[in-house]
This record gives structure tokens, sequence and C-alpha cells, in this order.
């Protein structure tokens, strides 16, 4: 899905279209940040349009949430495993999120193909058999008679008595 955001991102025109993957241990909320620029609103709304268009048609998914497509200045939208920033150009310079995630590995298309490709491969590969588990089988006590609630005394039979 990340891969058809960014192809998203680049159909429109986007500038400086960016995939950072950022690190488990610092974040844990989701994998990747996309970050992208418009020259302008309308630009910026346009390309977050495009993204949820493309994502509902070949994934059928929509984001979590969506944050400042009104105004267009920085447009987040949130996938979960990914989290899109679409920004103007001067609010991306301002506020400058590859700088606060130092953690993240940049993360080009081509990479992104081959992790994807790899992260695939290994998870069709057919597992190992594993050992079955032999678990003891406790024996079962005496069933209660039909209608008995809870644990009562066991009544003595005549023959005891005597």
């Amino acid at each position: 899905m990340v891969l058809a955001a960014a192809q998203a991102c680049e159909g429109k025109k986007a500038e400086d279209t960016r995939i950072l993957e950022l690190d488990a241990v610092d974040s844990g909320f989701t994998d990747f940040f996309l970050i992208s620029s418009g020259s302008n609103e309308r630009q910026t709304q346009a390309i977050a349009d495009e993204i949820e268009l493309r994502l509902k048609k070949d994934f059928q998914t929509y984001p979590n949430s969506v944050e400042g497509r009104r105004h267009g200045e920085w447009i987040l939208m949130d996938y979960v495993d990914f989290v899109v920033h679409i920004f103007l150009s001067e609010k991306r310079a301002y506020y400058d999120i590859e700088r606060l995630r130092k953690s993240a590995r940049t993360v080009d298309l081509d990479q992104l193909k081959a992790m994807l490709v790899e992260k695939t491969t290994v998870a069709r590969a057919k597992p190992a058999k594993k050992a079955r588990k032999v678990v003891a089988k406790k024996t079962p006590a005496k069933a209660a008679p039909k209608g008995a609630v809870g644990r009562r005394k066991p009544v003595a039979s005549k023959a005891d008595k005597s």
C-alpha cells in the first residue's frame, strides 16, 4: 500500500516524495511515513484524493483518519501501517519531520519493492513440519447426575448403613 501511495504522489506531480521506515523501538504506532510536498493547497488536496482513491480501488481500504484536508497546508492520512504527510513546501521546511525522526531510515521506491518481494517470499514459504506436542489427558471425574448443582456429599446407601 505504501508503494501504491508513493506512485499516486508521483502521478500527481508531488515534489520530494520520501518514505521513512520508522524504528520499531522509537515508534510503535506505525511502520512507515510517506512524506511529500505540493506547490499549492489545490495540489496537496489532489495528491491526498489520488492516494485515497488508489488505495480504495486497489486494496479496498480507507484511511483511519484524515486531518488538514480542508486547508491543504499539511494533510495527514493515517492508514495504521503507514502515515502519509502531504505538505506545502514552506510548511514542510518549517516542521522538518525528517529531522525529528532521526532513527528513521529513508527508503527509495526500488528498496521498498525489494523489501516487499523479500517479505512476501518469506511469508509464502512453507513452514517446516513442527513436532506435535503430546498432552497428557486427565482422567475425567465421575460425572454428577443430571440436574445436580454444586458439590454435594455422596448419599450413603442402605448397604453402607448396616
